[in-house]
C-alpha cells in the first residue's frame, strides 16, 4: 500500500508563513501527481495547488502568489511554501496522491487515489 505523510501545519498570525510538505511511501508506485487540498468549517474541499509530473503547477486563484507547491529534495514528495497567509486559509489540509501501483512484480497496474490524515491550518490573531 502507499501511504501519504503530512507535516507542516500548525496556528500562524495573519501574515505569517508555514511550509506543508508531504511523501508518498510504499512499493511499486508511480506518482501521476501530488498535492494540496483543503476544507474549511461548512464548505467543501477545494484544490489549493497540484504539481502533475511532467505538467505545469496548478493553483487555486485564491492562494496565486502567495503559495508555492515545489519537488521536495526526497523522491515523491512536494512541498508548499505558504506566504502571506490569511484567516481565509485555515483549514484541515490534506494531501493527495494520484499513482499507479503494481500489486505483483510484472502483474497489471492499478490507478488510486491516497488520501494524507490531513494537518490543520489555523491563521488567527
Amino acid at each position: 500500500q502507499v501511504q501519504l505523510a503530512e507535516s507542516g501545519g500548525g496556528l500562524v498570525q495573519p501574515g505569517g508563513s508555514l511550509r506543508l510538505s508531504c511523501a508518498a511511501s510504499g512499493n511499486s508506485f508511480s506518482i501521476i501527481t501530488l498535492g494540496w487540498y483543503r476544507q474549511a468549517p461548512g464548505k467543501q474541499r477545494e484544490l489549493v495547488a497540484s504539481m502533475p509530473t511532467g505538467g505545469d503547477t496548478n493553483y487555486a486563484d485564491s492562494v496565486k502568489g502567495r503559495f508555492t507547491i515545489s519537488r521536495g529534495s526526497v523522491e515523491n514528495t512536494v512541498v508548499t511554501q505558504m506566504n502571506s497567509l490569511k484567516p481565509e486559509d485555515t483549514a484541515a489540509y490534506y494531501c493527495n496522491a494520484g499513482l499507479f501501483i503494481r500489486h505483483s512484480p510484472n502483474g497489471p497496474t492499478e490507478y488510486l487515489e491516497v488520501w494524507g490524515q490531513g494537518t490543520l491550518v489555523a491563521v488567527s490573531s
